[in-house]
C-alpha cells in the first residue's frame, strides 16, 4: 500500500473515532482535525461555527484557473447503537482490508480521499474550494444552508461541485462495471400534517374524531401509486443499463431486472410519499382534539408543483399541511464535467462504464444549487463485486475497503491535475 493511500485509510479511521452523531456533541472536534491537516500543508482553512460546536471548515486551494470546483462533504453521521455492531461503530478499526465504523461510507471515507490527495501538495488545474460541513444528516441548517446564506463570498468562482453520492462501481451479472455518476437528485418535502376535531369521551359516539380522519388520509397517501416519469437523465440511465445487461429494461416492470441494476432505478422513476410518524392523544378513553403525522415526500426534478397538488388532493380538505423541510430537485448537465469525471474513472479502470444517476434522497448539493453551482455525485471507488454498498448507508457494520480509498485518491489526482 502506497504512503498516500495509507494516509487515506488513516484519516478515515481517525475521523470515524471522532463521534459526530447528529444530533449529538457537534462537529467541532472533527472540524479542528480537518483544519489541522490542511494547515500542515500550508493552506489557510477557516472554521465557521453556525451554533456552539456546529462547525464547518472552508478552504480555498489555488489552481491554474480561477474557475473554481467545489468539493464538499459532511462531517456528521447518523446514530449507531454499538450493541448492533460486530465492531464498535466509533472504533475506526482497520481489519480484513476495511476501515470499519459509522461514516466509513457516509461520508468520512470520501473526506479522507480528498484530504489525502490535498496533502500531496499538487497544484490543481483549477481553483478548488473545500467545504467540510455540519448537519447534512438533518436539514443542513447548521451547515450548507448556513454557509450559503451567510458566507456566499467564500464560494466565489465556483460553478460546479462534486460530493456524494456516485462514482462507485456496480458490477453487473455480465461482468460490466457500471459507475453511476450523480447528475441530480429528487427534491425533499418533509411535511407535518394535522387533523383537527372535537375532543370527547372515548366511550361516546364521536362528533369528529381527528385520529380517524388522519388515519384515513394517511392510508390514501400511503396507498397511492405515483405515475412513472422518465426524466432525461433517468431515461439515459435506462438506456445505458439496458445496453450493459443486453436486455431492454421496461421501467414499468423491473421484476426481471438484476438487483444491481434495479437498485439504481427503483427510487427515481416516481415521486413518493411515506408516512413516518404519528402523534395523537394523551389517554385511551379520551378522543383528542388534534392528531399529527409526519410524511417524507420526494419528487423528481421538474415535478414539484404536480407533487404538491396531488398530496393536497390525497390528504383532503380537512387536513392541514406545513413543511418541516422543502428543498428543490437540483440537476446537472450530462456534458462537460460529467465527461471529465467519467474519463478520470476510466483512467484507473479501463473496463469502467460511467452512467448518469439520480439520487433517491438529497444532499448538500441542494443548498449550493441556490448559488447556481451544478452538483455531481462523485465518490470514486472500485468495490468488491459482492459488497452491498447501498446497504452501508446508515446500515449496521458500515465499512469501506482500503483499496477503494486508494483507487479514489488516484482518480481524484487524474481529475484535478490533468
Amino acid at each position: 500500500m502506497g504512503w498516500i493511500m495509507s494516509e487515506a485509510a488513516k484519516i478515515c479511521s481517525e475521523l470515524i473515532r471522532i463521534d459526530t452523531t447528529n444530533p449529538g456533541p457537534g462537529e467541532r472536534e472533527a472540524a479542528e482535525y480537518v483544519a489541522e491537516l490542511l494547515a500542515e500543508v500550508g493552506l489557510e482553512p477557516i472554521i465557521i461555527e453556525s451554533a456552539p460546536r456546529r462547525a464547518n471548515v472552508i478552504c480555498r486551494v489555488p489552481g491554474d484557473s480561477p474557475d473554481a470546483l467545489l468539493i464538499h462533504g459532511h462531517l456528521d453521521v447518523v446514530p449507531a447503537d454499538p450493541a448492533d455492531w460486530q465492531l464498535h461503530p466509533f472504533s475506526g478499526e482497520i481489519a480484513d482490508g476495511y476501515v470499519h465504523g459509522r461514516g466509513a461510507v457516509d461520508m468520512k471515507g470520501s473526506l479522507a480521499m480528498t484530504l489525502a490527495w490535498i496533502r500531496q501538495g499538487r497544484r490543481p488545474r483549477r481553483d478548488l474550494v473545500l467545504a467540510f460541513l455540519a448537519d447534512e444528516e438533518s436539514t443542513g441548517e447548521f451547515g450548507s444552508r448556513y454557509v450559503v446564506s451567510e458566507h456566499a463570498d467564500l464560494f466565489e468562482g465556483c460553478t460546479e461541485a462534486i460530493s456524494e453520492s456516485g462514482g462507485f462501481s456496480v458490477t453487473m451479472p455480465s461482468g460490466v462495471r457500471v459507475y453511476p455518476i450523480g447528475v441530480g437528485e429528487r427534491g425533499t418535502a418533509w411535511m407535518k400534517v394535522t387533523a383537527h376535531g372535537v375532543a370527547g369521551h372515548g366511550s361516546k359516539p364521536p362528533v369528529d374524531n381527528p385520529v380517524a380522519e388522519l388515519a384515513r388520509a394517511l392510508t390514501r397517501v400511503a396507498d397511492y401509486e405515483w405515475p412513472l416519469h422518465l426524466t432525461p437523465s433517468v431515461a439515459a440511465l435506462v438506456g445505458e443499463l439496458s445496453d450493459a445487461l443486453g436486455m431492454q429494461i421496461d421501467p414499468a416492470d423491473l421484476s426481471e431486472v438484476p438487483a444491481q441494476a434495479a437498485a439504481l432505478l427503483k427510487g427515481v422513476l416516481r415521486n413518493s410519499t411515506n408516512p413516518t410518524m404519528m402523534a395523537a392523544g394523551y389517554k385511551v378513553n379520551v378522543i383528542p382534539s388534534r392528531a399529527e403525522a409526519g410524511i417524507d415526500g420526494r419528487f423528481l426534478p421538474g415535478f414539484q408543483d404536480e407533487f404538491l397538488s396531488t398530496v393536497d388532493e390525497l390528504l383532503g380538505p380537512r387536513i392541514t399541511r406545513e413543511f418541516i423541510n422543502l428543498e428543490g430537485a437540483p440537476s446537472a448537465p450530462m456534458s462537460g464535467l460529467f465527461h471529465d469525471l467519467g474519463d478520470a474513472i476510466r483512467g484507473q479502470d479501463p473496463l469502467a462504464r460511467p452512467v448518469p444517476y439520480v439520487m433517491t434522497g438529497g444532499t448538500d448539493a441542494k443548498s449550493f444549487a441556490r448559488l447556481g453551482i451544478k452538483g455531481y455525485g462523485f465518490v470514486p471507488m472500485l468495490l468488491p463485486v459482492d459488497m452491498d454498498y447501498f446497504g452501508m448507508y446508515h446500515g449496521i457494520d458500515e465499512r469501506v475497503p482500503m483499496d477503494a480509498l486508494e483507487f479514489g485518491v488516484r482518480v481524484l489526482n487524474r481529475l484535478l491535475t490533468q
